[in-house]
This record gives structure tokens, sequence and C-alpha cells, in this order.
């Protein structure tokens, strides 16, 4: 909202003639201050701005839910004379196609760190609303598929636990496509003693290496399909696989002269 304010040069003294707000409330509207703000007030800024209705009110209406706002505040706040604007209505063809071709694999990115099929669910289908308001922007970008990526990657994080600053994995990661061959429990526990302490190491790698290797190692996804994911060309994606596994091999097996990692 704050990008289609600053884009189309609007004033606050012009939105404040049409919306209820003195300008100071608009302005911590706008750089995310303030108490969360109505829906009357969020749909009159989006008409106003040019944005559509439908996926800012999904977006609303999550972070009102995540941010503690009872359902009842929601839906008062949802009231009559807005009720028309969060109809459904068709976002662009290419956006939808876009969407289609990623989904699975989103939802697969977000199972490895989020706890539960609701919050992947809602984690990815977020992004989607967010692409759906930025939609010329990820058009106009470098690479679309790398613009979006990134979308995603801040989305899930935002509501992955983290420790020390670093990702802590889902427990869904440990279903690892090698561990469903594991039928014997022996194998099966050390297996999962060994992805336990993947999983800590992988926590400590760049962003994209650790995109990489989630894709890669514990979903097992070809390079190629990686490669369209995140944007990267597909020397890239296997560069960036090896220096994460020459980082993984030293953390998990460092050399007996070099003694053990605190």
């Amino acid at each position: 909202m704050r990008d289609a304010y600053l884009a189309r040069g609007h004033t606050l003294s012009d939105l404040g003639l049409q919306v209820p707000l003195a300008k100071s409330k608009l302005s911590e509207l706008l750089r995310g201050l303030g108490h969360y703000p109505r829906w009357e007030i969020v749909s009159r800024l989006a008409t106003l701005l040019g944005l559509p209705h439908s996926p800012l009110y999904r977006l609303w209406r999550q972070a009102a839910l995540e941010a503690h706002k009872k359902r009842e505040w929601v839906q008062r706040s949802t009231d009559n004379t807005t009720a028309v604007t969060t109809s459904p209505a068709a976002p662009p063809l290419d956006h939808r196609a876009f969407c289609e071709l990623v989904q699975d694999d989103y939802l697969l990115y977000a199972q490895a760190f989020l706890v539960d099929d609701e919050a992947c669910h809602n984690a990815v289908f977020d992004t989607f609303d967010i692409l759906w308001l930025s939609w010329n922007d990820a058009l106009a970008s470098p690479d679309t598929r790398r613009h979006a990526w990134a979308v995603l990657r801040r989305t899930v994080m935002s509501r992955t636990p983290h420790i020390d600053g670093r990702p802590v994995f889902s427990q869904t990661a440990f279903d690892t496509v090698a561990l469903t061959y594991l039928t014997d429990e022996e194998a099966r526990a050390r297996h999962l003693t060994e992805t336990l302490a993947l999983l800590r190491a992988m926590s400590w790698l760049p962003a994209t290496q650790l995109d990489v290797i989630t894709l890669r190692i514990l979903w097992r996804m070809p390079i190629e399909r990686v490669s369209e994911l995140l944007g990267l060309a597909p020397a890239l994606v296997r560069s960036n696989q090896r220096h994460a596994q020459h980082y993984l091999m030293s953390a998990l097996y460092p050399p007996e002269n070099e003694g053990t990692p605190s």
C-alpha cells in the first residue's frame, strides 16, 4: 500500500480528504505503525490507490488474526458499506497461471519450516495475494520467478520460529523422501539422528544455499526444477549446492585434528 501511495504521487492531504483519519494517523498506517486499522479505512485507501480489494482483504484479515484481533472485531470492521469490495475478483491471467505452476512446490518449501498444513497454505496463498497486489512490479523485475520466490521466502520466514536468528525446521522436515524407504527401526532411529544434525547445520547456511539444499536434499527436487522455482541458472544452483554441501560436510564430519565444533 505504501509503494502504491509513493508511486501515485499522492500527498497525505489528498488522502485525508476522502479517508476519515488525521494526517498523522495516515502516515502511521502507511509506515505500518500505530493501531491495526479497520477494514473500512484500508478499503477506502485501496480504492484511492487503485489496489484490488480481494487480495488486500484476505491479507488484512489474516494479519488481523495474527495480531490477536478477535474474529468479532474482524467481522465488525467489515461492515455492509464495504462488503461489496470483498467479493471475489479474478487476478490477471498470467498471475493465475504462474501460481498454478508453482503452488505444489511452494507448499513443499513451506512444509519444511511451518508446523501444520493450515500455516503452510496461509503462507503460500498470502504470497500469491502479495504478488497479485504487486504483479506489475514482479513483471518489471529482472526475473519474475526470482521476485516471487523472494516474496515466498519472506512470508515463510516471518512465520518460522527462529533461535539466535536461525530458522527452526518443522517436524515435517523429518519426513524426508529417504525416510519413507526405511522399515528397520534401528535404521530409522539412526536416520532421524542424522537428519536432526543435518537440519541444525543447515540453519547456518546463507539464504540461497539454504533454499537450494532444502529443495534438493529434503525434497529431492531435480536441479532443473529448483532452477525454475528460484529463478537461478542451473549452474548457480549447482554452485550453491556444492558450497552448501562442503560446509555441511565440514560441520557434520570435522577433521579429527580440528576438534569438535562448539
